[in-house]
């Protein structure tokens, strides 16, 4: 049976995945793509996340701030699974694809309750440190956060309904072949 095609959930894919590989790319190319670096051209666009968040920031990476290399980590696995997606509804339709998207969207939605939470608990300290600006912290966290947080919920209970579906349709016996069971056993 081949999976159900939902194009809102391939243009979230298929638009994030450039943003999340840019992203994770400018993390795990730190120190060249920080400015000053040789590869700065490139990612000319994290000025301002430098300059704001103090896990992009110079002193987050000379203090060996380790939740962005995770997070960058994660988002190449994450960018993955909804890729194979993605092939696995559009290209070379298999009843497998929902599972990979899930997966997907679910560690994002995972990642970023992770992010929030952290920025929380450590009482404010990369974000928010020393931050009054409250246009530029709704610009530039609040609203991305809320985004990604939302699209990724949306996309695991859709998928999560159709593979539930999926498990109902072949794996709950038909009455007549539940009453052989009990009467065979």
């Amino acid at each position: 049976m081949a999976p159900k095609k939902y194009t809102w959930i391939a243009l979230w894919f298929l638009i994030t995945a450039p943003i999340i590989l840019w992203d994770a790319g400018y993390v795990l190319m730190r120190p060249r793509s920080m400015e000053g670096g040789d590869l700065r051209w490139f990612w000319s666009g994290f000025d301002t996340y430098e300059r704001i968040d103090n896990v992009y920031s110079v002193k987050g990476y000379h203090d060996k701030t380790g939740f962005a290399p995770a997070a960058a980590v994660s988002n190449l696995v994450e960018t993955s699974l909804n890729l194979i997606y993605i092939y696995g509804v559009y290209i070379s339709p298999r009843n497998t694809a929902p599972i990979f998207g899930f997966a997907g969207a679910g560690l994002t939605l995972a990642k970023t309750t992770i992010w929030v939470l952290q920025e929380h608990f450590c009482g404010r300290c990369s974000y928010f440190a020393g931050r009054t600006d409250f246009p530029e912290t709704l610009k530039f966290w609040i609203a991305p956060n809320v985004v990604w947080f939302t699209f990724c919920s949306l996309i695991v209970v859709r998928l999560g309904r159709d593979i539930a579906s999926s498990l109902n349709a072949y794996g709950t016996p038909q009455p007549e072949q539940a009453n052989k069971r009990v009467h065979t056993e």
